[in-house]
C-alpha cells in the first residue's frame, strides 16, 4: 500500500512540473535590432577622427531626432519596415538657433532579414547594404559632408564601425 501512495505523490509531483511554463522574459544584453555605427572624420585629413558638434540627426518623416555634441561616433536606427531609410543630418542642429542649420540627407539602401532569438525576445532584423549604391547623399550647393565610406555593409552588430563620414 506504501508503495502505490508513494508512485501515485510521485506522479502527481512530475506532473506538477510538467504544467510550468518557462518565464517568457528576454534576457538583459540579449542581441537586438542593431543600429548603424557611424564614425567621423577629417575630410582634410582622413585618417583622423573628427568631433562633430552640435549634430541633430532626424528622419523627415519625424518631428523628433537624436542631438549629438562633440562626439567622434554615433549610433543610428534603420527603419524595419522598408528597404530604405533617409535620415537628416543637420549640422548646428541640435541647438535652439534654426537659423544657421546645414541639412544634408543621406539615404541607406538595404535588405532586411528577420531572425528568430527567442519566444520572449522575438525578431531581430539585420540590414545589408546594397552592393550598387547602398549610401547616397543628396547633393545641394552647400553639401557639409565631404565624402561617405561603407567599411562593414552587414548590420548584424554594433561591435563594428558601418560607415565613415569624412567632413
Amino acid at each position: 500500500m506504501k508503495k502505490i501512495v508513494f508512485i501515485i505523490l510521485s506522479l502527481l509531483l512530475a506532473v506538477s512540473f510538467w504544467n510550468c511554463e518557462k518565464d517568457d522574459i528576454c534576457a538583459s544584453g540579449t542581441p537586438v535590432t542593431p543600429r548603424v555605427i557611424i564614425e567621423f572624420y577629417d575630410a582634410a585629413d582622413p585618417s583622423v577622427l573628427k568631433n562633430v558638434t552640435n549634430l541633430g540627426v532626424i528622419a523627415p518623416t519625424f518631428s523628433e531626432g537624436k542631438a549629438f555634441n562633440n562626439v567622434s561616433k554615433i549610433e543610428v536606427p534603420l527603419r524595419t519596415t522598408a528597404d530604405v531609410t533617409t535620415l537628416n543630418f543637420i549640422q548646428n542642429g541640435s541647438d535652439t538657433d534654426s537659423s544657421n542649420d546645414n541639412i544634408d540627407a543621406i539615404t541607406f539602401n538595404y535588405e532586411r532579414v528577420d531572425e528568430y532569438i527567442s519566444r520572449a525576445c522575438g525578431f531581430k532584423t539585420l540590414f545589408y547594404l546594397n552592393d550598387t549604391n547602398p549610401i547616397v547623399l543628396t547633393a545641394d550647393s552647400n553639401n557639409w559632408i565631404q565624402n561617405i565610406e561603407v567599411i562593414q555593409p552587414n548590420i548584424e552588430t554594433e561591435n563594428e564601425v558601418h560607415v565613415k563620414i569624412y567632413f
